[in-house]
């Protein structure tokens, strides 16, 4: 059987010692997480933070490095994830846009109130980014490469 984890994406903002949070329901529980979702297929993780910051929070996310990669299996639902984290800075916000069916609100927390929060985060990936964040992980966005599927080099090596 092939094993295949979901690709996702995840922003950390931090501003004034706080994290930028979304609360959201998932199977009729509120949780919260950073803001996050699937890559779509032909997307960039790049483009998918850009895009899942602004549905998820109406706010325009700049990354500007790579917090780090995670492999996660939940055991709940035997599903993987690799989730790309990516850190940055936000640089507008439209009160009138609408959020992503399924957010409640957006929410900035220390690292303390998360802690107290630890049972209603969506998964373990939220208090490791942060604190990953806190321990000054930051690669360069250059790490992740992306190569187009009609790469001449790409079809080359295929065997």
């Amino acid at each position: 059987m092939t094993w295949k984890p979901e690709l996702t994406v995840a922003a950390v903002v931090a501003e004034r010692g706080r994290f930028l949070i979304v609360e959201e329901r998932v199977a009729r529980q509120l949780v919260f997480n950073q803001p996050a979702g699937h890559v779509e297929d032909g997307e960039s993780p790049l483009d998918a933070v850009v895009r899942e910051t602004l549905e998820e929070t109406a706010s325009t996310f700049v990354p500007d490095a790579l917090v780090g990669i995670y492999l996660w299996k939940n055991p709940r639902s035997d599903r993987s994830y690799l989730r790309v984290a990516f850190t940055g800075s936000l640089t507008g916000h439209d009160p009138t846009r609408p959020l992503d069916a399924g957010i409640v609100r957006t929410h900035w927390f220390s690292r303390g109130q998360l802690l107290a929060y630890s049972a209603r985060l969506r998964s373990p990936l939220v208090m490791r980014c942060v604190d990953d964040w806190l321990a000054g992980a930051r690669f360069p966005l250059t790490l992740l490469q992306q190569l187009p599927p009609d790469d001449i080099e790409t079809r080359a090596a295929v065997v």
